[in-house]
């Protein structure tokens, strides 16, 4: 099982961490949602929970519940700018299919 954080996406958690005060990492997870059937969930994490894995890279920990990484495996986290945005970017090898506005996802 792998989870992968690219520089980009490390120092952003690192900076948003820092900006927070206080945190281990982030909880990399999915949602039942939208018209594809899954879509991605980010949230601080505080502490590890029984039920989840650790990856580190770059100094930095993402979480991951056991229960979804049969559908997160292999994913590459990224941070990007685009224009005046700038969001985390999801290349997850599991993803078969993908809803026309983004926000969801099928494997």
């Amino acid at each position: 099982m792998a989870i992968t954080l690219t520089e980009n996406a490390a120092k952003q958690i690192e900076k948003q961490l820092h900006n927070r005060g206080f945190g281990i990492g982030l909880k990399l997870g999915i949602k039942v949602s939208g018209c594809s059937g899954y879509s991605y969930v980010l949230d601080y994490a505080d502490e590890q929970g029984e039920d989840e894995m650790i990856f580190e890279q770059f100094g930095v920990k993402v979480l991951v519940k056991e229960n979804d990484l049969n559908k997160l495996d292999g994913i590459e986290l990224d941070y990007a700018k685009e224009g005046i945005n700038e969001s985390f970017k999801f290349k997850n090898p599991n993803v078969k299919g993908e809803c026309g506005c983004g926000e969801s996802f099928s494997v």
